[in-house]
């Protein structure tokens, strides 16, 4: 088993900036996948961004340019830098990580974007 831990959300301001992170402990061998999605009130969740163990990345279009993915694969943590953060950012964030075909989730970390 896998755990995740996810850590960084809060309210912040339109424009402002927040880090998440998502550290990983338990059974780790190698993680092909490590990423964030997202899910707002009333909608499905989302695939935000993800890295790959080859460290590609991919990124849903509405945070190009304004999110970054990262992953320290020494402390098997990955992390969000979101930045010019929306209204429309507004969501409950979730990490996620695959191995060996398996799907891990944290609990998820709540980001409020408001004025």
């Amino acid at each position: 088993q896998v755990q995740l831990v996810e850590s960084g959300g809060g309210l912040v301001q339109p424009g402002g900036s927040l880090r998440l992170s998502c550290a990983a402990s338990g059974s780790i061998f190698r993680f092909n996948v490590m990423g964030w999605y997202r899910q707002a009130p009333g909608k499905g969740r989302e695939l935000v961004a993800t890295m790959s163990s080859g460290s590609i990345t991919r990124y849903r279009d509405s945070v190009k340019g304004r999110f970054t993915i990262s992953r320290d694969n020494a402390k098997n943590t990955v992390y969000l830098q979101m930045n010019s953060l929306k209204a429309e950012d507004t969501a409950v964030y979730y990490c996620n990580v695959v191995q060996n075909s398996y799907n891990y989730w944290g609990q998820g970390t709540q980001v409020t974007v408001s004025s």
